[in-house]
Parts: structure tokens; sequence; C-alpha cells
């Protein structure tokens, strides 16, 4: 008999259960990981308890990585809400309430992420204070405290209270009831227990993505003056239907409400492309209208984000921890919009009025309205409410008690009444969502249910409607076509110089439509025509490199090699409904000829390509975006010029031809190639790179202005995760050996008091690390530890000085992590208390090493550039 069962949940997901030991993992938990065990039987309601009462999983083990294939790897918080509300975990007089909590696995990095993110989810702000900072007056954070004390059974549990975590490292350690586990390399893991082992690798394998529990199927939604199309009708549990959301088309822009879990799926299976996206409206952030979020990043310019400052502080707070960025950081990927609670506040014709609503974290409920007709047509989104039983039950005249005034309440109760031409409302009943029978008297024309994972009970019928993925609500329908505006400013970036009247030729030409999966151009296909992408998406099969390439609304397709008469060298296929502009090659040669534009337009195309191809710009970023990067970037092929471009702070670089070795020191780390990128440390921290560089002979790098890339979140994402990827490799390296202790003038910050600190730092390291390696005894080591903590307290205290002096964006981020490490490095104590063998030898010096070289070379770096620019 078998002590070990794994079985593949999903790309990425595994289940792992040792029955004896009690021990149920969840291996990876991407979005919609619970509704993946779900569907396939991991998790079931025990129908013989008396209260509502699910099995599943009561450990995870996370992602090394945090994103693979441009999609967010660990997303636990849905997990660790199945176990704690639903399993019962943490409910008072609960059958699943044993005192055990969920458990957490993994690397140091992601637990710490994670553990902060998943406490964010659950309590959104968690004092007064923090509600304060957000904007809200005194008496209105001690109301607000007192809702939220009324949801969390009288306490804000600390992150310690809700869950235990277990860092895996690259020995076996104990996890639970002889369960054991250690990492074979990076998100590869070996699970043993009594006679048996198991591997679980969660790196998605070449042709894999995450993928969500459900298919939409393909639909076109029209770009209206005033529509409701709706995206998403169930909860967090469904397993059929995308989360409750809907996307307003306004003037033919879109904005979304909400963004759940897969929300590129969302968007491809209606025909919106990422890069259409013209803002989002947040009404709260819970996972299953919070975690698409981190997937709008990657778009190609900065979407606009509406929402209280309440709901935004709350998001920002939850959203950075799961990146693990400082809260400073958020206006690198959105456009803040704060909205007034209780007032129209007016957004280019769209008026919105948010309405403070119950919920365990910060929560408003959306009123839409535009002039129309004499008077107003009008859209409410009321997600996740309370239903008047709920709330009545926390009506209490004791204010020094959890709950709310009876005042509120009915102030509430009112605003969810408001007569509007089309609501949807939350039908998920409980002690956290609405109830259908509330509405009962709504004189509201349309009443849609939403927020539930079954089919409408026949008394709901009687109430409101339902409405599936793709419909829409067309309020005011539009006699205009908005995609030619669109279009317009696409084209603008093709031929910036062009009169008005050349413009309109092109636009002249017929609209034709694509279904999903069509080619559109197929590899050795004579080009007849070019196609101008107007809306959807498409991509584009490189034959060369057996790579895809995705493509949005504003590319050409096939406009270079037909202007050049030779065939498509690659094939072109839609993704989504796509429209685009059919235009006549024939026409199109001479157009390109009487504008003179032919080496224009070749030139933008080369390099285009160069950015193509690279993992920096590849993707979802639209050709118009990539024409302004190209038309600002140029090419140098000189190594003494580009030695110099390692401490100008204004570029990076991204290599088109040979090869570039980044080395610290004399030791090299790695070796870099076409397409790579360099100099990151310049647009992600704004200071010199920390690498020495070896160029090859024919080296050829296209140097790129920073200011080009301050609007491309998907870029500045990137940068970030190649700083990051440089880092771990430096962390991995075999280079690194005793002299890399030495005091070396890259690890210079700067700033005289700090590098006299490092340089302490990095003798009394040294020393503890030649006396591990001898096999000293603990009498001889200990001394050294405790030296070193006083040091790095000593020094900790010190920065935290300076930079909150200075007003440094990233303190308090700077701040959690002295605190790790400051715990890590006071464990030293007890580690070395004993003799150790000469594994775990090795392991306290590869820890020695890897935090003090990387606390110097990365995260001072960080905030004595910040000092020194100020």
């Amino acid at each position: 008999m078998s002590h070990i069962k794994k079985s593949k949940l999903a790309n990425g997901i595994f289940w792992l259960e040792f029955p004896e030991a009690d021990l149920r993992i969840l291996c990876g938990c991407p979005a919609d990981s619970v509704k993946h065990m779900m569907r396939r039987g991991v998790i079931m309601a025990n129908e013989a308890s008396p209260v509502f009462h699910e099995s599943g999983p009561n450990a995870i083990l996370l992602s090394d990585l945090t994103v693979q294939k441009g999609s967010f790897a660990n997303l636990g918080e849905f997990p660790v809400l199945q176990m704690l509300y639903r399993q019962g975990m943490i409910l008072p007089n609960h059958p699943g309430n044993t005192g055990e909590k969920p458990l957490l696995l993994g690397h140091p990095d992601q637990l710490s992420a994670q553990i902060q993110y998943i406490h964010r989810g659950n309590y959104g702000l968690v004092s007064e204070e923090e509600m304060i900072n957000a904007g809200a007056s005194p008496d209105q954070a001690r109301d607000l405290m007192r809702l939220k004390l009324k949801f969390a059974f009288g306490k804000i549990a600390n992150s310690e209270e809700l869950l235990d975590s277990h860092i895996i490292e690259s020995e076996f350690s104990h996890v639970r009831n002889g369960v054991q586990v250690k990492r074979i390399e990076t998100n590869v893991f070996e699970f043993s227990y009594k006679d048996e082992t198991v591997t679980i690798d969660l790196n998605l394998a070449h042709n894999e993505q995450y993928a969500p529990s459900y298919n939409l199927g393909r639909y076109q939604v029209g770009r209206e003056y005033f529509s409701i199309i709706h995206s998403g009708e169930g909860d967090g549990w469904d397993t059929e239907r995308p989360s409750m959301a809907s996307i307003i088309c306004f003037q033919g822009l879109i904005y979304l409400i909400d963004v759940g879990p897969n929300i590129e799926t969302t968007l491809h299976a209606l025909g919106i492309d990422i890069s259409e996206i013209e803002g989002i409206f947040m009404t709260h952030c819970h996972d299953d209208h919070f975690s698409g979020l981190p997937s709008l990043i990657r778009s190609d310019h900065r979407i606009k984000f509406y929402s209280t400052p309440l709901v935004r502080h709350a998001t920002v707070k939850k959203l950075c921890a799961l990146m693990a960025l400082d809260e400073s950081r958020f206006e690198t990927f959105f456009k803040v919009h704060d909205l007034q609670d209780d007032v129209w506040n007016n957004i280019n014709g769209l008026e919105v009025k948010p309405v403070i609503s119950p919920h365990p974290l910060e929560t408003t409920v959306l009123f839409f309205r535009t002039q129309w007709d004499g008077g107003y047509k009008t859209y409410a989104h009321l997600a996740d409410i309370a239903s008047f039983d709920v709330m009545d039950a926390m009506v209490t005249d004791d204010t020094s008690r959890p709950g709310m005034s009876r005042a509120f309440c009915e102030r509430v109760k009112e605003a969810y009444m408001e007569e509007v031409d089309i609501k949807k409302v939350d039908n998920g009943g409980g002690l956290i969502h609405g109830m259908a029978k509330d509405f009962t008297h709504d004189t509201s024309k349309k009443i849609i249910l939403a927020h539930t994972a079954r089919p409408l009970r026949e008394e709901e019928k009687q109430i409101g409607s339902g409405a599936p993925f793709g419909t829409e609500d067309v309020l005011i329908p539009s006699n205009h076509d908005y995609l030619f505006a669109r279009a317009h400013s696409f084209m603008q970036s093709f031929f910036p110089d062009l009169p008005q009247d050349q413009f309109r030729l092109l636009l002249n030409h017929e609209v034709v439509k694509f279904n999903p999966e069509e080619i559109i151009l197929r590899s050795g296909d004579k080009i007849d025509y070019t196609y101008f992408l107007l809306t959807g998406a498409a991509e584009m099969l490189d034959t060369k490199t057996s790579t895809t390439h995705r493509m949005s609304s504003g590319c050409f397709i096939g406009d270079i090699q037909g202007l050049c008469d030779v065939t498509s060298s690659e094939t072109y296929r839609a993704v989504s409904f796509v429209k685009a502009l059919k235009l006549p090659m024939g026409m199109y040669k001479e157009f390109v000829k009487r504008n003179d534009s032919f080496q224009t337009i070749s030139q933008l195309a080369e390099k285009r390509e160069l950015l193509q191809r690279s993992w920096l710009f590849g993707g979802s970023i639209s050709d118009g975006r990539k024409n302004a990067i190209a038309a600002s970037m140029h090419i140098t092929k000189l190594t003494d010029i580009l030695k110099e471009y390692e401490t100008i702070s204004d570029y990076i670089g991204l290599i088109k031809e040979g090869s570039v070795t980044l080395k610290l020191g004399d030791s090299p780390i790695m070796t870099l190639g076409p397409g790579d990128s360099l100099f990151e440390d310049h647009a992600v921290f704004g200071m010199k790179s920390i690498f020495n560089m070896d160029f090859s002979e024919h080296a050829a790098i296209a140097m790129i202005p920073i200011v080009t890339l301050k609007e491309v979140p998907v870029v500045q994402w990137k940068l970030l995760e190649n700083v990051a990827r440089q880092m771990r490799a430096l962390a991995n390296s075999t280079a690194w050996d005793a002299s890399l202790l030495n005091w070396r003038d890259e690890y210079s910050v700067g700033l005289d008091t700090i590098d006299e600190d490092h340089k302490k730092l990095l003798s009394v390291t040294r020393e503890l690390v030649e006396l591990l390696e001898q096999g000293k005894s603990p009498d001889d080591i200990l001394p050294f530890v405790h030296t070193l903590i006083g040091r790095t307290h000593f020094h900790f205290e010190k920065e935290e000085t300076i930079f909150t002096e200075a007003a440094y964006s990233e303190s308090e981020t700077h701040i959690k992590r002295h605190q790790i490490l400051m715990d890590q490095v006071e464990a030293l104590v007890h580690k070395c208390a004993h003799p150790l063998s000469e594994i775990e030898s090795q392991a306290v010096i590869k820890f020695l090493k890897k935090w003090i070289l990387m606390h110097i070379l990365l995260e001072d770096r960080k905030y004595a550039s910040y000092i020194r620019n100020q």
C-alpha cells in the first residue's frame, strides 16, 4: 500500500496527500487553484456535518518563482480562505476548528510575500491609524473599525495566528508527522515519508500555461456609447463561471469593474485586448475581484485606477505585498484617480458615485450614470454587499462594541435601493454577501442577480434576471464608429508627418473580421493584402525559432514583406475575434511611394523586430508603442562608448549582436546574448550597475532612453524581474568564494558612513566563514556570531534613521527586510551552539555570503542612490 498519493489537477497544480500523516498539500496555487481542486473532487462538502464543512488541503507548497509565463504563480488567498472558513479552521465552535492552522511551505521570500498578501486580503487596512492615513476622518475610521471587528469576530488576528510556515532548503527538513521535504533545484521539490519519496516539479512546461477551470467560448462585443458587458456572474468558488464583474463601454472606451482571476482569458473570450483597457473601477480587493490586477501590469500603457482612497490603500498594500514591492511603485504601473464617497465624480462624461458598503475589508458599491434624453442612463454594481438580516444583526448602540449604528445601517439600505436602469446585485448569501429577497420591491428597471456558484432558485427568478457571460445591455447605442479614431492614433506612430487626407485614404478601406483561431496570413503565402489590427489579439508563429509572439491592436500584418515583394515568412492567427483594416498591397505600395515613407517604416520595422524578439519588449506591446521606443533608440558597436554607458543612468541596453559577460570583480556571473537587456539598474533603481561587463568583439547594443519606458508598465515590471534574476544568479553562482567578502570599490554605496559599516560587516563575516570552514568549535564561533549580531543591529538602526529622515519612498519595505534578516542572523546563535556537520556548516556559510552581499549590492544601493539623487 502506498503511503503517498500524488495527482496532477491542472497545469502547474498538483495534489499531494499523506493520509497516515494527516497532511494534504496543494502544490502550486495560481489563480483559481481552489476551483481546480473542486472539479477534481479533492474539495467536497461533508453532508453528514450539522454545519457547512468541506474537505480540502491543510498545506500549500508555494512556487519559488513569483511569475511563470507572464502569470502570477502564488495566489494563496482563496486556498487559505477555504481552509479558514469552508473547512472551519478559524470559525468559533466549528467542528473543523481543531487548533490546526493552514501551513505554507516554500522559499523565505515567497513565504514572507504570501503571508503579508493573505493577511491584507483577509482584513484590508488593519488599524484606525491606517484608515486615517488613507483619508478617513477619526470618526469615520472609528466607525469602520467597529464594523471590521464585527466581521472579524472581535479581533484583527496577526499573521502568525492565522498561518504556519515552513522554509524549504536544499536538505531534508521535517514538515509534519514524519513527512520531510527538500528543494532539488528551483521549483523542484522532493517529499519523503516512511520508505517512499515523490518529486513535485512546479515549473510550467514549454507548451503549458496556467488555465482557468472553465471554458468561456468566444464572443465579439460592440464598442457602444454606453453599454454594460457581463463578464462574470459567479463567485470565487464557481467552477463554471468567472467571478462577478462587469465591463463598461463608454464612448468606445473600455473600463473594467473589478479584475478577477484569469482576466486575460476573460478579455480574449470577449475579443478585447489588454491594450484597449482605459481604466479599472475597484470595489474592493478580495481575490475574486482583485487577483487579475497583476496581469494588467502587462499592458503597454498605465491603466487608470479609479477607487476611493480607502479601497485604493487596501488594494495597494495587498498588491505590493504579493509582488514584494514598495507601495510607492504602484503608480509605476497604474494612473491613480481617487473618487470621493457619496458624490458623483465626473470622468470625461461618465459619472460614478461610490458608496461605502459593509464587508470584512474596505468596500464600495458603485453607481454610474451619463446624461441622455433629458435625464440620465444609469447602472449600479453592487458587489459583495451584506444582506439586510446580517446588517440588522450587527446594529448596536454601544459604540465601544464591534458593529454598526442604526443610522449607518439604514443609509446603506437606502443606497442599495436607489432606482437605476440596470442593477447587478451580489446574491451570494451567508455572513458577507447579499440576498435577492432584499430587492423584492426594488423599482429599478432591470435587476441582475450574480455572485453565486449555483443556478437561481425559483423565488429568486421572480426578483431578478441572469446574465450569461458575454451578453450585453446597451443603455445608449453608438451612432459613431469609435474604431476609426483609435485606428487614426495608431497610424500616426507609423506615419507621424502625413497630412490628414492621407490618413483618411488608409482608413477608408474595408474592415474585415477574423474568427478566433483563424489564419490571417500563412507562411509562404504571396501577400496581396496587409492587415491593420483594430480590435482583438493575434499571434505570429515564427517558424525559424518555433516561438509565438503576441500581437495587439495597432499592429500591421505582412506590410514590410509585402512592400519588398517577398512571401510571408511567418504565420499569423487570430487569438480572439479580430477586426482589421484590409489594405490592398498595390494601393499600399503606391501610398508608401508617394509619401516617400519606405525608408522610415523599414527602419522602424527592423528596430521593432529587435524589440519583438526580446523578452523585455515582446508580448502584448502594440506596434505603436514599439514605434515610439524604436524611434528613440540608437545602436552602437563601439566598446569604449558602451563602457561609458555603465555609468550613465539615462539608458538601458538591448543586445542586438554578440554577447556580454557580467562579472563581479573578476568573477563571471552570467553571459547574455541577443535579446537580453543591460543596465536595468539604471531604470529600476537609478543606480550604476554592480557588474563589470565584457563585450564580445562584434557586440552591437541598442541603447534605449529610459524616459521612453516610463509609461510602459509591462517593461517596468520585466526590468524589476531581470534585476531579481541577476541577483538570484549571483546568489547561486559557483564563482562565489571568500574573495567576494573582501571590500571592493563596486560595493560602495556612495555614503561614507554606510561604506564603513559594510567594511566591518564584511570583515566579521569573512572571519566567521573561515572558522566554519575550519570546523572550529562552538566556543570559537559564537563570539563572532554575537559580534555579527551587534554590528548588524547597529548598522540597521543607522540605516533606518538615514532613509527615514530622507523620506526614502521604500523605507517601509526596507525596514521589514531588516526585521526578517535580523531574525535570521539571531537564529545563528542557536544553530552554532552545537558542533555543525559539514552540510550544516555549508548551509550557514551560504546564508552568510548571500545575505551580506545581497543586502549591500541590492537593498542598500537602492536607498543610497535615492538619497544621493535627492
